[in-house]
């Protein structure tokens, strides 16, 4: 994840099919696809493409996630002034 916690790697896709350490790498200074080794013999490796699509899927979820707290704030918003509040006594309330 990135520093604002939104997924960029397939291993944010990876640690959610399973618990415990279940995979590992080759190469942990080359997190790569092909370094992505299994050590639970009960998983079967996901493909590349599977973790490709699940790391977009993540990010999808994290972008309109951030978007709907953008959206539930202005909304906030909008019904303070309504009721009357101030910019200056709304910025007091939610800082």
């Amino acid at each position: 994840m990135d520093i604002n916690g939104k997924p960029n790697h397939i291993e944010d896709y990876l640690i959610r099919l399973h618990t415990g350490q279940w995979f590992g790498w080759s190469d942990s200074k080359n997190k790569i696809y092909n370094n992505l080794i299994i050590y639970d013999n009960s998983k079967t490796k996901p493909t590349e493409q599977e973790c490709t699509d699940g790391l977009v899927n993540l990010q999808i979820e994290y972008d309109n996630k951030i978007a709907q707290e953008l959206a539930n704030k202005q909304s906030a918003l909008n019904k303070l002034s309504a009721l009357g509040l101030t910019e200056a006594e709304i910025k007091a309330l939610i800082g």
